[in-house]
């Protein structure tokens, strides 16, 4: 039987794969905040990413995939500490094409 979304709190089905990423903040007062995080999942509506450093609710990120170079648009829509110190940032992004040329890749490799 498959899972109801409104039981499991997800529209898509997320794409399991871990790869490094670059994240930029894509505001003005922190433009020059970069860090390598790594994506856990992924899917055309956001992503679960860890990370070094804390990010705040609402902060605009760029996620650049190792398998794209164009940086992807996000939102950070939470950002929980974890035992280790260290961060996991829920991810929305922004609808793109390049958006879908990526998760096209991914799921190349999921297989």
């Amino acid at each position: 039987m498959a899972l109801d979304s409104r039981f499991t709190g997800r529209e898509e089905k997320r794409l399991p794969i871990m790869m490094e990423v670059k994240l930029a903040s894509a505001e003005g007062a922190n433009a020059e905040r970069r860090e390598r995080g790594v994506l856990e999942n992924i899917s055309a509506l956001g992503a679960r990413v860890h990370a070094g450093t804390s990010w705040q609710l609402g902060e605009k990120v760029e996620v650049t995939p190792a398998v794209g170079e164009v940086p992807l648009r996000a939102e950070v829509v939470y950002c929980q500490r974890q035992s280790n110190g260290k961060f996991v940032l829920g991810l929305k992004f922004r609808r793109s094409p390049e958006l879908w040329s990526i998760l096209e890749k991914l799921k190349g490799l999921v297989r």
